[in-house]
């Protein structure tokens, strides 16, 4: 039977990880340097002199191409479950993880065709 009791831990946990992000925010606010020259305030990315509007639109191929990842990187989480207990899974895991892998490969082919990842 599950009590409140149970959940202190993960509570205190909370309270003090809030409180520690909390705490560092306020003490390096309050202790930095607060020289604002025009230096500081200038615009400043990988040593390179920023050139026109920032909101400047981007392809999007771009954004594709950097789901599409996420989307097959995501399968390496579960992947990594099942091998870790392929034998207790026994057959009927690894049949499961053949559908699994068949359905991300069909859509790897459909992408392919579609031609979402051809840069021009």
């Amino acid at each position: 039977m599950n009590t409140s009791v149970d959940y202190l831990a993960i509570f205190i946990q909370f309270i003090v990880a809030v409180g520690f992000i909390v705490t560092t925010m306020v003490v390096t606010h309050n202790v930095g340097p607060k020289r604002q020259t025009k230096d500081k305030l200038a615009v400043f990315e990988c040593g390179i002199e920023s050139e026109g509007n920032a909101r400047m639109p981007f392809s999007i191929r771009y954004f594709l191409t950097a789901i599409l990842f996420v989307l097959f990187d995501v399968e390496v989480i579960f992947m990594y479950p099942w091998a870790v207990n392929f034998k207790a899974l026994g057959s009927t895991g690894f049949i499961e993880m053949l559908l699994f892998v068949s359905t991300l490969l069909l859509g790897f082919v459909y992408i392919l065709k579609k031609g979402a990842l051809k840069w021009e």
